[in-house]
């Protein structure tokens, strides 16, 4: 990810506090926060640093921390100094938020590596130069060399189970049939963390997921039991699609911004493709362009959907924000290739297996006969039988890397294959498959 040049919303006649909770605001950005009126005294006395945590429970950040990460990126271009937390201990012990079960523990030489990762998508996606250069933090840190019974005595004291009981995430899990102590006593562990930021950068704001609010009220109040500090929350709210399920969730799995766990052809294509209802909120939520330029995506959106120059527009600005410009007009070309507006062969390797790794599919064993386009296309799924596929050959509607296929007995040789390994099948102008050799 590359950190851009970009254009905000902000205007000079107002503090500049106070334009930028207005646009979150206007994003639908804004789920809870405490005080309000504290919360914009507090960030209108100057530079202020904000914290956003992430715990490895997998080897890549999604599109769901993406819409929180985005915010905490907000926050910096206001001239505020984030601090990103990656929770090399809390990734040990399991976030019960939204679960009705307990995590699988990873080894711990696994969640250091997922530390790793996600670091250096963070130090892509944040400005760490500068006066208000972010800051990267490990939670492991000060957690590690804290004993037991240190623990218990300096932070669990100030702990009240029957508030603890209390929490929304926690009562849903005793509902559902228990918790462990392990999780249960995750919100003191976050709470801990706001507590050492607070007092290693003077950290008084903690952003995060609506699910979490629980959690960072926590932290607020042992700040303030602890340092006699008032300190502040804000949350995101947690992002779902028009037809409600969870948002970054299709039916191969979630939408990862590590581009081997997700290519960026289908990153593109996930916003390309996002059901018309929802685009309206993903610009709000995603993009940083000017109220203005959005007003007019939005009224493209309702006057010429089928235009789809707003989903266009999400796609490309979210595709460059992630992976860099260079790779959008890669998968730019290579979805205009796939339907015939370019040519196959000239998209490299990494491009053109990202792009067909969305496809319906087959595989076959190298040096084994490549079987005839009949076959082929019957045996990718799109097509339910030999006499349909013929049919089609017949009609005129089969295509073989983009090119017409005139004899229902044609088969391709070696030399069809791109890269010397995929074939791209096409019925009608539509419907794509793929074949590989290997």
């Amino acid at each position: 990810m590359d950190i851009q040049r970009v254009e905000t919303i902000f205007r000079h006649d107002v503090p500049m506090t106070s334009a930028l909770l207005d646009d979150l605001q206007w994003r639908k950005s804004i789920a809870q926060t405490t005080d309000r009126k504290e919360l914009e005294s507090f960030l209108n006395g100057g530079s202020r640093s904000l914290y956003l945590g992430f715990d490895p429970t997998a080897p890549s950040l999604h599109l769901g921390n993406l819409a929180v990460l985005t915010v905490l990126r907000r926050f910096q271009l206001a001239g505020h100094k984030p601090i990103a937390l990656v929770g090399g201990a809390t990734g040990l012990v399991g976030d019960p938020s939204g679960r009705n079960s307990e995590r699988s523990l990873n080894e711990v030489e696994v969640v250091a590596d997922w530390v790793g990762r996600i670091r250096t998508q963070l130090e892509g996606f944040l400005d760490f130069t500068g006066k208000n250069a972010a800051i990267m933090a490990n939670n492991l840190d000060w957690t590690a060399p804290v004993s037991a019974i240190s623990f218990l005595r300096d932070i669990g004291k100030h702990f009240s189970v029957n508030q603890m009981l209390a929490k929304e995430s926690v009562s849903a899990r005793l509902e559902s049939g228990g918790i462990s102590y392990t999780e249960f006593s995750y919100q003191v562990l976050q709470a801990f963390d706001y507590l050492e930021l607070n007092r290693r950068h003077d950290c008084a704001l903690q952003i995060g997921g609506s699910d979490q609010w629980g959690n960072i009220v926590a932290g607020v109040d042992l700040i303030r039991r602890v340092e006699a500090k008032s300190a502040h929350a804000l949350t995101i709210p947690l992002m779902t699609k028009a037809d409600g399920t969870k948002f970054g969730k299709t039916a191969s799995g979630a939408i990862w911004l590590d581009p081997k766990m997700t290519s960026p052809y289908a990153f593109f294509q996930f916003f390309l493709n996002s059901d018309d209802r929802d685009v309206e909120q993903l610009l709000r939520s995603f993009s940083f362009k000017s109220h203005e330029e959005l007003e007019q995506l939005f009224e493209s959106l309702k006057s010429n959907p089928g235009a789809r120059e707003a989903h266009r527009a999400l796609a490309r600005e979210l595709t460059t924000l992630i992976h860099g410009e260079s790779e959008t007009v890669k998968v730019e070309a290579a979805a205009k290739a796939l339907f015939g507006q370019g040519e196959l062969a000239d998209l490299d390797l990494e491009t053109l297996s990202g792009a067909l790794s969305e496809l319906p599919r087959t595989k076959i064993a190298k040096g084994a006969p490549l079987p005839t386009w009949v076959d082929l296309i019957v045996a990718t799924g799109v097509v339910e039988s030999k006499s349909a596929a013929r049919r089609i050959v017949k009609e005129g509607g089969a295509y073989l890397n983009n090119e017409k296929i005139v004899g229902e007995d044609f088969a391709p040789t070696i030399q069809s294959l791109l890269h010397g390994r995929f074939l791209v099948l096409r019925k009608g102008k539509r419907d794509l498959a793929a074949v590989e050799v290997g």
